[in-house]
């Protein structure tokens, strides 16, 4: 088994299920992915551990169609950091606090949203277009 996380804050389940849950896949899907070996009970246990055998987290990772080392490396207050610095925002202001102030342009924020969901939605397609390939093997091959 090897591992190479070295920030003992970050947990490498939860943030495959935070990966998985972002891009609307389920712990089924997930399963019959990784093969036969797996149901979606086995893959729950797997977001429960804080640390993921490197094979298993490569094919994971593969499936969600993000590199390894983003479920490896994610850490949730470095990036609430990293975002409040970004748009030098108040770190206070994301734990309930309202004295944050945004330096943001709206139309460049309105811009940006549709462009990300645009990004997204043909994600979305190329991904269903890859499944029901999938699925055609599938049926095909019994």
């Amino acid at each position: 088994m090897t591992h190479t996380t070295s920030n003992p804050k970050i947990h490498e389940g939860r943030n495959l299920k935070r990966f998985r849950e972002m891009m609307g896949i389920k712990q089924d899907f997930l399963a019959f992915e990784l093969g036969e070996d797996w149901n979606q009970q086995k893959v729950s246990l797997l977001e429960q551990r804080e640390k993921i055998d490197s094979n298993i987290l490569e094919q994971v990772a593969a499936i969600l169609k993000i590199p390894a080392e983003a479920i490896r490396n994610f850490d949730e207050e470095q990036a609430v950091n990293i975002i409040a610095n970004t748009f030098n925002i108040d770190k206070d202001a994301y734990i309930g606090n309202s004295n944050g102030t945004f330096h943001i342009n709206p139309i460049d924020q309105l811009i940006k949203l549709h462009e990300d969901k645009i990004a997204l939605y043909e994600r979305m397609l190329k991904e269903k277009d890859e499944m029901m390939a999938r699925l055609e093997r599938l049926i095909t091959s019994k």
